[in-house]
C-alpha cells in the first residue's frame, strides 16, 4: 500500500507540473515558435500563465496574443487528455526542460513543447535518421537493413518514421543488429499506423521509444507527416536517404535537415529507376554518398569493427537455406540472375535464353518459395535470404 501511495503522490506531482505546459499549448494562436519564444521571456509556462495582460505585452507579446494568454482557461478536454497520458503504463510527457529531452531537437526554431514517448528515449549521443520510400524495392529493403544493422551494433541510434517500406526495415534492421531505435509517428500513440506494425511498435518500444507530438488520439492525417519530418531530422545528427523518387516526402525531410544544419547522406540505386531520382539528385546537390554504414560513422567519428560487420544474409533462416540447396539448375541459374534490384521479365528472357512462359513458371515456383519477389509490372528481385 505505501508502495502505491508513493506512486500517487509521485503522478499527482508530475501532472501538476505538465498541466502549465498543456494550458499553453491548447492557446490559441500560440504556436511552437510563441511557444518557445514565451519560455525564453517567462522561464517556464506558470511564469506565462501567471503573467498579466500588461506584463505580456511589457515582453513584446503583441496585444490579440496577450488578451487571449490573460483569459484563456484549460479546455475539459484537454485536462482529460492529460490525466489519460500520466496513467498510462510505460507512457511518459517529456518537456523541453526535461534532462530526457532529445538534445538536438531542443535547438530547431520549432521544436515541440513536448513529447509523448511510450518506451525510453535514453542516450541520444550519436543519432541517425533513415528514411525513404513506403514503396520500396527489394534493393532498398535489403540495403536500408544492412547500414541500419551495422549503424545499431556501432551505437549508433536509428531514428525514422514507423512507415511502410524504408522506414520498417531502418528499424528492423536496427533490431536485428541489437540495438536502439526511435520510430517518430504522424498521428498520436493510441494508434499503430500502419496496423501490419503493431508488433514492431511495441518491439521499438523495447528496445528505445515511439514518440509522437501529437495528442494521444489523433489519427494519421495526411497534414501530420510533413510536421513530423523535422523531428526526424531534428534529432539526428545526421540523415540518410534511400530510394526516394522527385517528389517523395524524404526530400522534404531531406530539406528540413539542411535547414537545421545536419548531414545529408544519400544511398545510391539504379539509374533506370525513377525510384532512386531523388538520391542522385541529392548527390548532385552535393550530399554525402552513403554506401555502407562505415560511411556514416566515419561522420559521427566512430568505427566498425570486424565482429560488428553482421550482413543482412548472416541470419537467414534454416527453411530458406534449404530450399536454394533443394533448388534444380535451371531455378539456381534464374535466382544467380536476379539481383536484390528489380529488372523486367523481358530482360531475364534475354540473359537466360529461356522461352517466355517457362520462365514464368520458374518465377512463380521461386516467388512461391519466398525465393523471388515480384513487383508491379513484371519487375522481379530475389528475395532476402
Amino acid at each position: 500500500m505505501a508502495e502505491k501511495r508513493v506512486q500517487e503522490v509521485e503522478a499527482n506531482a508530475r501532472r501538476q507540473y505538465l498541466l502549465p505546459w498543456f494550458w499553453l499549448k491548447s492557446v490559441p494562436g500560440v504556436g511552437n515558435l510563441w511557444f518557445s519564444k514565451l519560455l525564453d521571456l517567462f522561464g517556464d509556462p506558470s511564469g506565462v500563465r501567471e503573467a498579466g495582460k500588461e506584463a505580456l505585452v511589457a515582453c513584446g507579446v503583441p496585444e490579440r496574443i496577450a488578451r487571449v494568454l490573460a483569459s484563456h482557461s484549460l479546455p475539459g478536454d484537454i485536462e482529460k487528455e492529460l490525466d489519460r497520458a500520466v496513467q498510462r503504463p510505460g507512457l511518459s510527457i517529456i518537456t523541453l526542460h526535461d534532462p530526457g529531452y532529445p538534445p538536438l531537437l531542443a535547438k530547431i526554431p520549432d521544436p515541440p513543447p513536448f513529447l509523448y514517448a511510450y518506451g525510453n528515449l535514453g542516450s541520444m549521443e550519436k543519432c541517425v535518421a533513415v528514411v525513404g520510400s513506403r514503396n520500396a524495392t527489394q534493393y532498398g529493403l535489403s540495403i536500408t537493413m544492412e547500414i541500419c544493422r551495422d549503424l545499431a551494433g556501432a551505437g549508433v541510434l536509428v531514428v525514422s518514421g514507423m512507415a511502410r517500406g524504408i522506414d520498417t526495415a531502418a528499424h528492423r534492421g536496427a533490431l536485428a543488429g541489437g540495438g536502439r531505435t526511435v520510430a517518430v509517428l504522424g498521428c498520436g500513440l493510441d494508434t499503430v499506423y500502419p496496423p501490419e506494425n503493431h508488433d514492431l511498435f511495441h518491439r521499438i518500444a523495447e528496445n528505445g521509444a515511439v514518440i509522437s507530438e501529437f495528442p494521444l488520439a489523433d489519427p494519421p492525417k495526411p497534414s501530420n507527416f510533413p510536421v513530423r519530418n523535422r523531428i526526424i531530422s531534428g534529432m539526428s545528427h545526421a540523415i540518410v536517404v534511400v530510394e526516394a523518387s522527385k517528389k517523395s516526402g524524404s526530400l522534404i525531410t531531406a530539406g528540413l535537415a539542411l535547414e537545421q544544419g545536419r548531414e545529408v547522406f544519400a544511398v545510391p540505386g539504379s539509374v533506370h529507376s525513377f525510384k532512386s531520382s531523388g538520391t542522385h539528385g541529392l548527390l548532385r546537390q552535393g550530399a554525402a554518398l552513403a554506401e555502407r554504414a562505415s560511411d556514416i560513422l566515419d561522420f559521427l567519428g566512430g568505427s566498425l569493427s570486424p565482429l560488428e560487420r553482421v550482413p543482412v544474409t548472416g541470419a537467414r533462416p534454416d527453411g530458406k537455406d534449404r530450399a536454394v540447396q533443394d533448388l534444380d539448375s535451371e531455378e539456381k541459374a534464374v535466382l544467380e540472375t536476379l539481383s536484390p534490384y528489380p529488372v523486367h521479365i523481358d530482360v531475364l528472357i534475354r540473359r537466360l535464353a529461356m522461352e517466355p512462359g517457362h520462365l514464368a513458371g520458374l518465377l512463380l515456383q521461386l516467388e512461391l518459395k519466398g525465393l523471388v519477389c515480384q513487383d508491379p509490372g513484371k519487375m522481379f528481385s530475389r528475395g532476402s535470404l
